[in-house]
């Protein structure tokens, strides 16, 4: 039986501020997108999680990360590879704004 909002789009932003939460989005995501391959998810990782997300590269699901751009000037660090944004909060506020829902791991 089809989810009756399969005509709809599903755009879910997860927010990871700490390594562990990283770790929780990262498995959010992969059960939402088995579940609805056709969802957007966006994981935005700001605070200790940019450190994790570049420490700990995960295949599957670097492509879905956004990184916190002011997370990144206050280490020194680059993230090669991965989508920067300016500031996770921003990045988060935007697309609320734009009907993304929003979920803390």
């Amino acid at each position: 039986m089809a989810s009756p909002h399969m005509a709809s789009p599903l755009r879910l932003v997860i927010h990871a501020p700490t390594p562990a939460a990283l770790e929780r989005a990262r498995n959010n995501a992969r059960n939402l997108l088995k579940a609805r391959p056709d969802a957007e998810v966006r994981i935005v990782v700001n605070a200790g999680a940019v450190a994790a997300a570049l420490d700990s590269p995960d295949a599957e699901t670097d492509r879905l990360l956004r990184v916190c751009g002011n997370t990144l000037a206050k280490t020194g660090r680059t993230a090669e590879g991965l989508t920067v944004v300016a500031a996770g909060v921003l990045d988060i506020a935007e697309a609320q704004a734009d009907g993304w829902g929003y979920m803390r791991a």
